[in-house]
């Protein structure tokens, strides 16, 4: 009986879970797919089985032997670490369309989320991930402006994908059961939208003004030390917000708006 590792945040989809997963990725005869945390292969057998390839990340130095000792038709297994991957990894034809799915280790799941961004925004021509994630990180995924869960991660993932929420699963959907639910999202990647001056100061302003989440923009851009040079007044008239909003409150097409003001003309 193979032991779920608790530094890997390992917790292996039931049986019955596997088949409802399978269906709603709807994997196709001629889609490429990638596998992140195939663990022993539970979402990898069906996923090969229908798919023309499954590539396999798997950073558990045990279990990856042994699904590629399984001889599983279709996969590819690589043994390491996902958020190690550069583009050069990734062997696709050019006319490939290249799917996502996993069961993502709740402790590295944002982390695995931005560099799938990473990936598409350097030319992966990923179409979508399919993936399991802890609900708290899946709300906050899809959640809008205003509500609690929107922050940085809803911002950020929202400018370059379409996210919804596909399944939600209990902990009994695992094992071991981990402590909190769980659910399916789907992300269809996309140019972003709208285009931004600089991605990093994008990101950077984004970050900055949800750490003073509770404060008025006027302040929470304070937060954000690059802007010495455009006073947070003039970048937010430039941009036409109001300051006296919360960054809560803000559109993704917004805080585009915004860092793009924050940016000095040449």
């Amino acid at each position: 009986m193979i032991r779920a590792r608790k530094e890997f945040g390992q917790h292996f989809l039931e049986p019955a879970w596997v088949d409802k997963v399978v269906r709603a990725i709807d994997p196709k005869p001629d889609e490429t797919f990638v596998e992140i945390g195939p663990g022993t292969g539970a979402l990898t057998r069906p996923l090969a089985a229908r798919a023309k390839s499954v590539t396999a990340f798997e950073i558990d130095r045990d279990l990856a032997p042994r699904l590629e000792a399984a001889a599983i038709p279709n996969l590819t297994v690589v043994e390491g670490d996902f958020l190690s991957t550069e583009i050069s990894d990734f062997r696709f034809q050019t006319a490939d369309c290249v799917r996502v799915a996993g069961n993502l280790p709740y402790n590295v799941a944002s982390p695995i989320l931005f560099k799938l961004t990473e990936l598409y925004g350097s030319g992966v021509p990923l179409v979508d991930a399919t993936v399991m994630l802890q609900r708290e990180v899946a709300d906050r995924l899809v959640a809008g402006p205003v509500g609690k869960e929107y922050g940085v991660l809803s911002v950020l993932i929202q400018h370059v994908a379409d996210v919804s929420m596909v399944l939600k699963l209990p902990a009994g959907a695992f094992r071991p059961p981990p402590k909190v639910l769980s659910a399916l999202v789907r992300l269809r990647f996309h140019p972003p939208a709208p285009a931004v001056k600089d991605p990093a100061v994008f990101a950077g302003v984004v970050q900055a003004v949800f750490t003073r989440r509770r404060k008025t923009l006027s302040n929470a851009l304070l937060a954000f030390p690059p802007a010495v040079a455009i006073t947070p007044a003039h970048a937010l008239r430039d941009a036409n917000i109001d300051g006296a909003r919360r960054p809560e409150t803000l559109t993704v097409a917004e805080f585009v708006r915004l860092a793009d003001a924050l940016i000095p003309q040449p």
